[in-house]
């Protein structure tokens, strides 16, 4: 789960890592209101959940309340690649003598945890490591020992840190790992990390993305979730504990297993440039376990979507044999009665798929047709919702 930059901003706070204040603000009244209790100068930031906000006009300085009001009122509603921002955040402007760029991450490549750290931070900072990678020092943390004060203390020499700051970043970097474990975080970025005038180092920006599988050990990052912003069928999936990721085509897909589904969609893909460019609807991998209860509510997520026009049930019996998965068809079809209106073709292969076929061909049920090759029920599926 991404985080907006003020939630990342209070996260940072509870750490310790040093902040300025900041408010958020829905409507242009509010960021006023949030500006005349700071005083001064302040920043007016769109928050949304990707980059390039500055670029696109959504981070504006303000003077005083009145500015603010106006900032915030052409900011709010503004669309940031794809992002209507709903909200602004409200920061007091500091006096930033220098940028810098910390982060720590998990390095699925690596299977371990990497601090990336640079004196040239900012906007640019994809630039930088793509062009001058030596302006970007990366050091893999052993998980057992963590950041400590030693460790932090040679990041920033490697990343040619200005001795007088030094110790304050080497300070900042202890905290930001706290932070990263104690939230289950995959991703802590301070973008730009920036030293101010009167010398002292500030987290100005930050982004946080936390592991939802790690959801369970922290009850109060429910009240981080932006719901305005979550499919209602994820959503919904999500309730039912179903891995599910809605998709812009027109062919439902219900498999299990990660890795088949995958193959599915690819399949389903390349047969649906034959019928009118039809595409996979969304990811949905029920796991082993099919039961009626699981297909039914598989298969009720995706009948909930007005762009799926079929269905495609890919799946192959292991420790869930071919038989059971048909039955768990056919009473999930029973189940949802007449919700179910769409047509659905079922392919089974592996464990008793001889069985599974024969049951569903002798519950003949109209909207269920089966193929024996995946190739063959993709071309179908796509067939179908072409009509």
């Amino acid at each position: 789960m991404d985080l907006f930059e003020y939630q990342a901003r209070d996260l940072f706070e509870a750490h310790g890592i040093p902040v300025l204040a900041g408010a958020v603000a829905s409507t242009p009244a509010e960021a006023k209101s949030a500006a005349a209790s700071m005083g001064g100068k302040v920043v007016v930031k769109a928050q949304v959940k990707i980059g390039g906000r500055g670029k696109a006009g959504g981070v504006k300085l303000a003077t005083d309340p009145d500015d603010t009001f106006a900032k915030a009122e052409a900011i709010l509603g503004m669309d940031i690649k794809g992002h209507t921002v709903g909200k602004v955040m409200i920061a007091q402007a500091a006096p930033i003598k220098e940028e810098y760029y910390l982060a720590i991450l998990l390095d699925r490549a690596a299977g371990t945890f990497l601090v990336m750290a640079s004196v040239a931070g900012g906007m640019d900072i994809e630039q930088v490591a793509h062009e001058t990678p030596e302006k970007l020092a990366r050091v893999h943390v052993n998980p057992a020992k963590g950041v400590d004060l030693a460790l932090a203390h040679s990041i920033a020499q490697q990343a040619q840190f200005p001795e007088a700051v030094q110790e304050q970043v080497a300070e900042v970097l202890v905290k930001l790992w706290a932070c990263f474990v104690a939230e289950d975080a995959t991703l802590v970025e301070v973008n730009p990390l920036v030293q101010t005038d009167d010398g002292r180092i500030i987290a100005l920006d930050g982004k946080v993305t936390l592991d939802d599988n790690a959801a369970f050990r922290h009850p109060d990052h429910e009240s981080l979730i932006d719901h305005g912003a979550t499919n209602p069928l994820e959503a919904l999936a999500k309730e039912k504990d179903l891995n599910y990721v809605k998709l812009d085509g027109q062919v439902g897909i219900i498999g299990n297993g990660a890795g088949l589904v995958m193959s599915t969609l690819d399949v389903v893909a390349y047969a649906g440039e034959r019928f009118g460019g039809m595409k996979p609807a969304n990811f949905l991998d029920i796991g082993g376990g099919a039961s009626a209860q699981v297909m039914a509510d598989g298969l009720s997520i995706i009948l909930n979507d007005r762009d799926v026009k079929s269905v495609f049930v890919n799946v192959f019996g292991g420790i869930t044999a071919c038989d059971a998965v048909a039955n768990g068809i056919i009473q999930a079809l029973e189940i949802l009665g007449s919700k179910a209106t769409k047509p659905i073709v079922v392919r089974l292969d592996g464990n008793n798929v001889i069985e599974g076929r024969r049951i569903l061909k002798e519950a003949n049920h109209p909207l269920v047709e089966q193929a024996e090759t995946m190739d063959g029920a993709a071309a179908r599926a796509a067939e179908l919702a072409a009509r």
